[in-house]
């Protein structure tokens, strides 16, 4: 296990350090040439930025300091920042190697500073978006919904990835929005942490607010089996709120079922938790599982609703094409399985850059109706 981290580590590791490499040499060949003290400045500060969110990544594995925090915060940017100048890099290049091809040749500084600038603007955008949650309201038809349940509605939250650059006042604010929308119940569908240590006595306080005349219901996303899953949910279960591991709750005839991550990754283990649990066809039932796979499972256990997150709809580009070509259409939003009904959620926070580009985080207030027929 311990080799397998050590490769995973040194492969990002080593891409991370070519793609610096590639931006030095594209600023120094664009927007220099620099003097020998400030190219030396430049390398020294670059061959720094580039290992600083590994190491900022195992620091917080570690330790929930809060210098370790604004380390991890900081990099975090970096490695956004990164993102978008590699587009802008391969911007630069294109503009100014296709003309030259055809012998025109282009004023290199300005169009450096024009695709840089415009990089730069859309990192402090995805910041800035990705701190302003959007409440979604959206109305799903479920077959043989008890009277008691028609006009009900339940806010779903996913992905907060409460951890180092998501915490306290972050949480604050989403029990604070949810509390204002008055849900009858409060879906949680994994990715309450994002795995990296975290010190609970920071949310408890927030966290043990977050409640629903109906209750509050979590199950574990891939995040929360980083490490033992079981502190988190000791943690969760002392602020009231209901953890499913592989069970269900029946409420007014509806059957709230909760899978954990690890248990949904295998098409005949998932089959046969589901079958365990013994979800009754003929009554409606909502499943909370994080990844939306595994649907046509799902639809032949005889599943009304699918409530997943985990794609963050892929925060931004090119990210967001590599969701959408592994999920489909069941990347974001609510879509059919034959009879089952499934919604993802883009979630509300964000994992690695705290950007979104082209998604915007969200908590989903659900009104469930009647589905005639």
């Amino acid at each position: 296990m311990r080799a397998r981290i050590f490769a995973f580590v040194a492969i990002v590791q080593s891409i991370l350090f070519l793609a610096h490499l590639a931006l030095y040499e594209t600023w120094m060949f664009f927007l220099g040439p620099l003097n020998s003290s400030r190219t030396a400045e430049l390398r020294v500060t670059l061959a720094i930025l580039s290992v600083s969110f590994v190491a900022a990544t195992l620091l917080a594995h570690q330790s929930s300091h809060f210098v370790v925090r604004i380390f991890y915060s900081i990099s975090s940017v970096w490695l956004g920042l990164v993102n978008f100048f590699l587009l802008a890099m391969c911007a630069c290049w294109v503009v100014y190697g296709v003309p030259g091809l055809l012998g025109l040749q282009l004023d290199r500084r300005p169009l450096a500073i024009a695709f840089f600038g415009a990089g730069c603007f859309t990192g402090v955008y995805g910041v800035v978006n990705a701190a302003w949650t959007r409440v979604k309201k959206i109305m799903i038809g479920v077959p043989n919904l008890p009277a008691s349940w028609q006009g009900r509605t339940a806010a779903m939250v996913s992905d907060l990835h409460l951890g180092h650059v998501r915490n306290r006042r972050f949480l604050r604010r989403i029990v604070t929005t949810i509390a204002r929308l008055r849900p009858d119940i409060v879906f949680i569908p994994g990715d309450l942490f994002d795995g990296t240590a975290v010190d609970m006595n920071r949310l408890d306080q927030p966290l043990s607010k977050l409640s629903a005349p109906l209750g509050v219901y979590f199950v574990n996303g891939n995040h929360e089996e980083f490490s033992s899953p079981g502190k988190y949910n000791d943690a969760v279960r002392r602020c009231g709120i209901r953890v499913l591991v592989n069970e269900k709750v029946n409420i007014d005839g509806v059957q709230i079922v909760g899978v954990d991550y690890l248990d949904s990754t295998n098409v005949e283990h998932f089959r046969s938790v589901l079958r365990k649990i013994g979800v009754d066809r003929d009554a409606p039932s909502v499943l909370l599982v994080h990844t939306p796979d595994r649907l046509q499972t799902a639809a032949e256990e005889g599943i009304s609703l699918q409530l997943s997150g985990h794609t963050h709809r892929g925060q931004f580009f090119p990210f967001n094409l590599i969701v959408a070509r592994i999920y489909r259409e069941f990347a974001y939003g609510l879509h059919h399985f034959g009879a089952l009904a499934v919604y993802t959620s883009c979630g509300a926070g964000t994992w690695g850059p705290p950007m979104r580009v082209g998604t915007n985080p969200e908590i989903v207030l659900i009104r469930f109706e009647l589905l005639a027929g």
